[in-house]
This record gives structure tokens, sequence and C-alpha cells, in this order.
């Protein structure tokens, strides 16, 4: 089965390179439907190869580096399917704005809810490493205000755009600081992200846990592995773009329905390995893929649709509406007191869940 998982995406790429421009060319209601179910299913299909191979690797690399793998994994898709979609289309100018916020409220309130629901029932409380979720919020609240809502309020532009200097220097501040939060992530601050008992925090003490030698070759096929996983998926996200752009101007769909199917195609296999994790009461791995998704989404993507809108001259509008505002400024509240606390019960899941649902009653009925 795993071996299946990049065979059939090869071969859909080889069938896309060959036939894709023409099928494309003749898209029609039926034909679009059809194209978009292929490539939804066969690039989720794949993507859970990415997950196992990097499952794989979080194993041989332990924690945080095996999660880190998985979440820069599939952060680089959604990057990929996002930039196909801002180099083929003129006028999708929200697409970036509505991908990171539709993460956000998927991850954060519907994986988060779901997950410490399901954890819940199950468990009745579960225990996490209170530290990283504290580190992970610390970049999560400035990066998402700089990104989605300061750009509302400068006065240099009106529209929700940023000047060539404010995308120049926003984009050089939010890689600066994801680059010193990855270094304390896998350096000097690692024990944050491991389950309380699993390791000790004190570096001194870390020191005399080491874990057993990794096989370099094993690790190399891997990496390899992972990359023949992805590489189907990057070349495909230009006609699942040009499909999905297709579909919502025909349908009259909301605008932002692309950013929620590209959210949701990306982070399905995170979110149910989180859900899985969760289940076990493994609550920090958890927390780790979520909050970790959500943190590399906005540390690489702000910072690549920025370089595309330089490099393309097109405008990319990154503020939201006021209803979103609102929505976000309640979400990042409602997980700094969920995630103050060690212990998660029920009753945090319940209340993540009923903003998921009004984030998405909103989409259809602004």
């Amino acid at each position: 089965m795993t071996s299946m998982r990049p065979l059939v995406g090869w071969i859909t790429v080889a069938l896309f390179l060959l036939f894709g421009s023409g099928w494309i060319a003749g898209l029609s209601h039926t034909t679009g439907i059809g194209l978009f179910l292929w490539l939804f299913l066969v690039i989720v299909w794949v993507a859970f190869g990415v997950v196992h191979e990097a499952e794989t690797l979080a194993e041989m690399l332990g924690e945080p580096f095996g999660t880190l793998v998985l979440t820069l994994s599939i952060v680089v898709i959604e990057v990929v399917l996002i930039s196909a979609v801002m180099l083929s289309s003129q006028g999708n100018a929200t697409l970036a704005r509505d991908t990171m916020y539709a993460v956000l409220m998927i991850v954060l309130n519907g994986v988060v809810g779901l997950g410490l629901l399901m954890g819940g029932i199950r468990h009745y409380e579960q225990v996490y490493n209170l530290k990283g979720a504290a580190a992970y919020l610390s970049v999560i609240i400035p990066l998402t205000i700089i990104a989605l809502v300061l750009p509302d309020f400068t006065t240099s532009t009106h529209d929700g755009t940023l000047t060539p200097l404010q995308a120049v220097m926003f984009s050089l501040l939010t890689i600066a600081l994801y680059g010193v939060f990855l270094w304390l992530q896998t350096g000097r601050h690692r024990g944050y992200f491991i389950a309380p008992d699993a390791q000790p925090i004190d570096p001194h003490e870390m020191e005399h846990h080491r874990p057993e030698p990794i096989d370099k070759k094993q690790l190399m096929l891997h990496f390899v592995l992972l990359l023949v996983n992805i590489l189907p998926i990057v070349i495909l996200s230009k006609s699942m773009a040009k499909i999905l752009d297709y579909g919502i101007e025909a349908t009259g769909a909301p605008v932002a329905l692309g950013g929620i199917v590209i959210a949701i195609l990306v982070f399905a296999p995170e979110g149910i390995s989180a859900l899985v994790a969760i289940r076990a009461d493994r609550l920090t791995r958890a927390v780790n893929l979520c909050l970790g998704a959500v943190t590399s989404t906005l540390g690489l993507t702000v910072p690549a649709v920025l370089a595309i809108s330089l490099y393309t001259g097109n405008p990319v509008l990154l503020g939201l509406a006021p209803s979103g505002i609102v929505m976000l400024i309640a979400t990042l509240i409602l997980s700094s007191i969920t995630f103050s606390n060690s212990r998660t019960s029920m009753l945090e899941g319940a209340v993540h869940l009923s903003l998921f649902v009004v984030f998405l009653v909103l989409v259809f009925s602004p």
C-alpha cells in the first residue's frame, strides 16, 4: 500500500503532462468536477505517504525533529499550491490570506476542538508540555497580527495590501522570528517540545539520555522516499490550481472557499495524525503538530506570497474583513486560555468547535 502511493502519484503526473493541457482547455462542469475529484483524492492519498515517511523519520530522529520534518513537509506543499494559484491567476489576490485564515480556523478550532473533545471523552483530562504550547503561541500571535490584521490599519494603502517597503520588512521579520524559533526548538529549548514524562528538560541531564545511533543509510532512504512522495503533489499543484480557479468562477462559490479547499487538502493527513495521537493520549505530540503547523504556515507562507507579489507586480490582499478579525482575535484569546493550563478537558474542545462552526457559517453567509 505504501509503495502504491507514489506510483499512483507519478502515473497521474505522467497523464497530466501528456494530456492535461487539453483536458484543462476544454473544462466543463462535468469534466471539471471529475478532474478535481481525481486530483484531490490523489493528492490527499499521496500526502498520507508524506506523513508515513515523516512519521518514520520522527521515530528515527526523535522529538521535536520528527514533528518538525512533518510540519515543514506539509507546509511546503501548501506554499507550492498557493504559489501555483497566484502565478496561474491574475485575479485571486486573496487566496494566500484566505488559506492562512482557513488553516488557523481549521487547526486551532476544528482539529484542536475535536481532539480535545475526543481526548476528554476517552481520558477525562490530558497532560502536555505547557512550555512548548506557550512558545508556539508567543510566535503565532505576533505573526498572525502582522500578517492578517495590521494591513487593514496601515495608512500607506487602503485596501489591505502592503507597500513594497512593508512587504520586504515584514517578510524579513517573519523569517527572522521563525528562524529564531526553530533554532530554540531544536537546540536550547528542545525539552519544551517533548512530553513531560519522556525526557528531562535540563540540558545537562539530557546529555546522559543519548538515543541509539541513527542508521544513516535508512535515514537517507526515508528522506528520498519523502521527496518521492512530495514531488508529485508539487507537480500536480499547477493543474489543481487551474481547476480550482475555474470551479469557483463557474459555480459562483465564495472566493474564500478556495483557501479552505487548499487548507483541507494539505492538512488533512496531519490533522488525522494529531487526532490519532490524542486518542493514544500523546497530547504533546498533537500540540506540536497543530501549533507547529500554524507556526510554519505563517513563517513560510507570508514571505513566499509577498515575494511572488513583488516579483509579478500583482497585489496580494492580506488584511481580513472585520468579521474575520473578530473571529481571529477570539481564536487567539481562546487558544491562550486553553493552553495556559497543563491539563485539558472536554469543555475546551466544545468551545473551540463552536467557534469553528461560526467560521463555516460566515464563509457562506458573511
